[in-house]
Order: C-alpha cells, then structure tokens, then sequence
C-alpha cells in the first residue's frame, strides 16, 4: 500500500513538473484514419475533374496533391476552423461568378461524417473554395 501512495506522489510530482499535454480533439482520438472523396466537375483545368480519394493520419489515396491538401487540412484545424462549414446564409457577399466549378467531399474527417458541395457561385463560395485549395483544383484557370 505504501509503495502504491509513493508511485501516486512521484507520477503526480513527474507530471506537474512535465507540464499540460496539447489537447487533442475528440474526434482524433476516436476516429480511425481520415477519408475523404473528393469529386470535382466543371473545372477550368479539364485534367482536374473527376474523383478522387485522400487519407490523412497517414497519407495516402490517389489525390494528387494529397501532402499538400493533408498539411492544408491540418493547418486549418490548428487555426479552429471547420474547413466543410457552409457559407452563413445571413452573410452578405458579393456578386460575381468564379466559373461553373462544382467539387463534392465525402467522407471521414477527424471521427466526424463530412458531405460538403462547394460552388464558385458568389465571393463568399469562391473565397470558401480557395480557402480549401489544393484540397480542391484551382477555380481558376
């Protein structure tokens, strides 16, 4: 019993002086790898369209930037922000029109189901494409 009270006292001791972990979010902890599908039609770059698949945690797939859309996802995480959230309904936004660019993503994301379309419909669509690029082609030519 007394050796027991004494390993409490020294793991507490060693883990004050170690310092708080980073948090991790939930979700990490209780999904499996990330998965996502990535459908893109309309285009400017005909060679962009089509389907494509992209892990992360690790990466794999057959996306053809996957580092890089990986490394974006991540980065936008660490920046709290939800990279499939769709546009505020109630948020003014400009009127111009980025292209016929369509891009559907579903899958897995940080042990969250994702189904997210994105549109080059409006400045508020376009700037949220661009935000997930090179998860999504370039919109523009």
């Amino acid at each position: 019993m007394l050796r027991l009270a004494a390993f409490a006292v020294t793991s507490a001791l060693a883990a004050t002086a170690a310092g708080p972990l980073p948090p991790l979010p939930l979700g990490r902890l209780l999904g499996g790898p990330d998965h996502l599908t990535v459908a893109v039609s309309k285009a400017p770059n005909p060679l962009a369209n089509g389907t494509y698949v992209l892990e992360c945690n690790p990466v794999g797939g057959d996306h053809p930037e996957r580092e890089a859309a990986c490394a974006r996802l991540d980065r936008l995480e660490r920046d709290a922000e939800d990279p499939f959230a769709p546009t505020d309904d109630r948020r003014v936004c400009s009127l111009q029109h980025g292209g016929p660019a369509v891009a559907r993503i579903t899958g897995t994301w940080r042990g969250q189901k994702v189904d997210a379309t994105f549109r080059r419909t409006n400045g508020c669509e376009i700037a949220r494409w661009n935000k997930l690029e090179p998860v999504l082609p370039p919109g523009r030519s």
